[in-house]
């Protein structure tokens, strides 16, 4: 299935194939048992303009449309789920400055993203704000000419190792949501720290850390947009990321079972190989099925929210919650198919198992994308 991708998108892909299976694939292992952030793999993304593939020309970067930003970050995904974020995180953080940054801003910041000399990250979770916005606690005060900001931000991806972020806080807390503004925050400006280093099941080598801020100094030229529209802009954001998840989640799903399969081919038991038997062979149709009716999905999704076709705020979801179940099922599946040797850390099935955990978690739980789902089939 290629759901009509161009011959370009196609070459395309198949050198994004060819790029992480050799530059990748041999560093995933060690990324996810160190637990540290794979600085090589920027610099190879950077040599390759990868990072650049979310930004527009005029800014420096490749204009990539959101069906072949998807069509990447399924390729990495395939091999190292880490790697993968590295680009996911920049296309999240920088989102917000896309959608409402002035073109002062935009200038200001977008060049260094694209050429990956600096990354991107995104602060909306708290301690007490995960799907609930409205309960966030960190607050922005304008004073002259710029903005104090006081609260944590908790479970941020690239924290610490980011140079941009885009960050969400409340200037008028009586308004609820409609109080929550956005801002473009500097690794550097007064006030601003990182907490703890959270030691994760999965996506090992992705950073995730606190972000503290302590009457931290903000200009008020980084407002984005208007007071107010913070949350607006969130949630463009997330209608726009979700289908990269998505992406993420067939890439996973897709390298666990081609792997598998291999596996399978070669592994004797009862006197033949276990792909001969017909039991797990219907395993393995049943997750072939959910893998492409998931890439469909997501690339149905990448393609209606770049036109913003009508609904595309729910297909976006779906695609998500769809594509992240699938991985989840596939990657336990191809476990499971393997045996004890799926159990174990010398085959890369169960790492994939653990970084498929999380895409059913960040960027919007698949509980909440059931919710902006149902919302939109009832009109609501």
């Amino acid at each position: 299935m290629q759901f009509d991708l161009t011959e370009e998108q196609k070459m395309f892909r198949d050198s994004i194939r060819e790029l992480v299976k050799e530059k990748v694939e041999p560093r995933a292992m060690e990324i996810d048992e160190k637990g540290e952030f794979p600085w090589d793999i920027v610099e190879v993304f950077k040599e390759n303009d990868i990072l650049g593939l979310p930004f527009a020309e005029e800014y420096g970067g490749q204009g990539a449309d959101l069906l072949t930003l998807c069509i990447a970050m399924e390729e990495i995904a395939k091999v190292c789920v880490n790697s993968s974020l590295i680009l996911g995180c920049q296309e999240l953080g920088s989102t917000p400055i896309k959608i409402a940054g002035s073109e002062e801003q935009k200038k200001k910041y977008l060049p260094d993203l694209a050429s990956g000399e600096k990354l991107a990250a995104f602060g909306l979770t708290e301690p007490e704000a995960g799907s609930d916005a409205a309960a966030m606690k960190t607050r922005a005060e304008k004073r002259g000419d710029r903005y104090i900001l006081n609260g944590t931000k908790c479970f941020i991806t690239n924290g610490g190792v980011a140079d941009t972020y885009s960050i969400f806080a409340m200037t008028d807390p009586e308004k609820g949501v409609r109080g929550i503004s956005a801002f473009i925050v500097e690794k550097d400006f007064p006030g601003f720290t990182f907490g703890k280093h959270e030691n994760k099941m999965g996506i090992r080598g992705s950073v995730t850390r606190e972000l503290i801020f302590e009457d931290c100094e903000v200009p008020a030229a980084n407002l984005l947009g208007e007071e107010g529209r913070g949350f607006s802009i969130a949630m463009m954001t997330l209608d726009r990321t979700r289908s990269t998840i998505g992406a993420q989640g067939v890439g996973v799903a897709a390298g666990a079972l081609e792997f598998t399969i291999n596996y399978m081919k070669e592994r004797v038991q009862f006197g033949r190989p276990i792909a001969a038997l017909q039991g797990l062979q219907f395993m393995v149709a049943d997750l072939a099925m959910m893998i492409e009716a998931a890439r469909s999905l997501v690339y149905r999704a990448a393609t209606a929210v770049e036109k913003k076709e009508p609904g595309f705020s729910a297909l976006s979801a779906m695609a998500k919650c769809f594509a992240t179940d699938t991985a989840m099922r596939v990657t336990t599946d191809c476990v499971q198919l393997m045996g004890g040797y799926g159990y174990m850390k010398d085959y890369p099935v169960e790492r994939m198992m653990r970084d498929a955990k999380i895409t059913q978690i960040y960027e919007g739980t698949n509980q909440i994308q059931r919710v902006v789902i149902s919302r939109h089939l009832f009109g609501k």
